[in-house]
C-alpha cells in the first residue's frame, strides 16, 4: 500500500513538473503589460470591440440596401435591451455545443420557411413595422 502511495505521489510530481515546464518560464510576457491576466483582458476588449463594430457595419449595410442609410443606422443603434440579450443568449447556445448549433440552426431555418410561406407583401409589411418601431428611440419593444 505504501508503494502505491509513493508511486502515485511520484506520478503526481512528474505531472506537476510537466505542467510547470509547459508554462514556459520565460522572462518576456507578450502584450503591453507585464501581467498576463491584464493582457488577456485587453485582448478580450479589443476583440469584442472589433466584433461589435464590424457587426454593426454589416447590419447597417444590409438594411441600407433596402432602406435609407439614416433609417438603417437608427434601427441598428436603437435596439432594445431585450432584443440584445435574446440575440446574445441564442448566440451563446449556438456556439457552446453542436446540439445547440443544430437547435438554433433548425429554428432559423423554420423561421425562414415560415416567412417564405407568407405572402411576400404581408411578410415585408410585418418586417417593416418591426423595424419602424425599432428605429424610434422612444418606443420600447
Amino acid at each position: 500500500m505504501a508503494s502505491e502511495d509513493s508511486e502515485a505521489t511520484h506520478l503526481t510530481d512528474k505531472a506537476a513538473r510537466a505542467i510547470d515546464d509547459g508554462l514556459g518560464h520565460t522572462e518576456e510576457v507578450p502584450g503591453p503589460s507585464t501581467n498576463p491576466s491584464t493582457n488577456l483582458i485587453i485582448s478580450d476588449i479589443v476583440i469584442r470591440s472589433i466584433g461589435r463594430l464590424s457587426r454593426q457595419t454589416i447590419e447597417k449595410a444590409i438594411l441600407g440596401r433596402r432602406y435609407s442609410s439614416e433609417f438603417a443606422k437608427d434601427v441598428v443603434e436603437n435596439r432594445s435591451l431585450v432584443h440584445t440579450l435574446a440575440a446574445y443568449g441564442v448566440t451563446k447556445v449556438a456556439t457552446r455545443s453542436v446540439p445547440g448549433a443544430l437547435v438554433v440552426g433548425t429554428g432559423l431555418a423554420l423561421k425562414v420557411l415560415f416567412d417564405r410561406s407568407q405572402l411576400r407583401r404581408k411578410s415585408r409589411r410585418s418586417g417593416d413595422k418591426v423595424l419602424e418601431k425599432q428605429s424610434d428611440p422612444d418606443s420600447a419593444i
